[in-house]
C-alpha cells in the first residue's frame, strides 16, 4: 500500500500542517481526527489496516490531516471568540488548502471527497459537507456531537454561528445550498452501545428534516458503541457497500 506524508505552512494557521496519504488511486476520504488526534491516528488506531484492502483494490484513498482543537474549541486559556475564529480559520484551511491538494493529488480538479470522523472528527466531517456541498459529496460522522456551545462560556458571535451545525443548519434555506444536499449522502451515525450518545445525531437529524434535507440516520444498536473498534466495523461496512 503506497504511504506518504506531507506538510506546509498555513498562513491562516500560523503553523506547519501535516497530511498523511494511503493509497494511489480511488474515491478520495478526507479524515479528521478525533479531539486529541493528529494527521497519524488513523493508522495508529488501525484504522488504515482494518480498511487496506479497499485502499489496495484501488476503491479509495485516504487522506488524514490534522486539527487545530487544542487552540480552538478546546483552548479554555484563550477567549472563546478566539476558539470560534480558530475554527473559521481551520475551514478555510480545509476549503482553500487541503481541497486543492486533494485535486493535485487526484489529478482531477473538483473531484468529489468523502469526509470521515469520529466523536470530535464526525462534528467536523459534517460540518465540512454542509459548509461544502459542492466539493463534499459524501460524509461519515461516527458517534459526533453537532452543538460546540459548552466550548464558548456562554459567548455567541458570527464564526461560531457558522461553525455550529445546528444552528446555521436549522436556518439553511439557501436554494444552492439546498440544491446541492439534494446530490450529497449525509450519513449521521450511532447506536446504543458502550460509552455512546445518541442524542446528539438523533437532534442533528431532526434538524436536516425539518430542513428537507435528505440524509441517512444510522443506528446500529448494540454494534454502535462510542470506541475505535465499533467505528472499524462501520467503516468496513461502509466502503464495501459504497465503493
Amino acid at each position: 500500500m503506497h504511504r506518504d506524508h506531507q506538510w506546509w505552512y498555513s498562513h491562516r494557521l500560523n503553523r506547519d500542517m501535516g497530511i498523511a496519504i494511503y493509497g494511489n488511486y480511488g474515491w478520495p476520504i478526507l479524515a479528521f481526527p478525533t479531539s486529541c488526534g493528529d494527521e497519524w491516528e488513523m493508522e495508529g488506531q488501525s484504522m488504515i489496516r482494518t480498511l487496506s484492502p479497499y485502499i489496495e483494490q484501488g476503491r479509495i484513498r485516504i487522506f488524514c490531516i490534522n486539527s487545530v482543537n487544542s487552540d480552538s474549541f478546546q483552548n479554555k486559556g484563550a477567549h472563546p471568540f478566539h476558539r470560534s475564529w480558530m475554527q473559521a480559520q481551520y475551514d478555510a484551511y480545509v476549503a482553500n488548502e487541503v481541497f486543492p491538494f486533494i485535486d493535485s493529488q487526484c489529478q482531477t480538479p473538483g473531484i468529489g471527497i468523502a469526509t470521515l470522523g469520529a466523536s470530535l472528527g464526525a462534528y467536523h466531517a459534517a460540518n465540512t459537507l454542509f459548509k461544502h456541498p459542492d466539493r463534499v459529496k459524501r460524509c461519515y460522522a461516527l458517534s459526533g456531537v453537532y452543538d460546540m456551545r459548552d466550548s464558548m462560556d456562554g459567548m455567541y458571535d458570527d464564526n461560531f454561528y457558522f461553525n455550529n451545525p445546528v444552528d446555521y443548519m436549522a436556518n439553511q434555506s439557501d436554494p444552492w445550498f439546498l440544491h446541492q444536499y439534494a446530490s450529497c449522502d449525509i450519513r449521521l451515525v450511532t447506536g446504543c452501545g458502550p460509552w455512546e450518545n445518541s442524542g446528539p445525531t438523533y437532534r442533528m437529524s431532526e434538524i436536516l428534516r425539518n430542513r428537507g434535507i435528505a440524509h441517512n440516520l444510522d443506528d446500529w444498536g448494540p454494534e454502535g458503541g462510542h470506541e475505535w473498534p465499533y467505528w472499524h466495523h462501520q467503516m468496513w461496512e461502509y466502503v464495501g457497500a459504497h465503493y
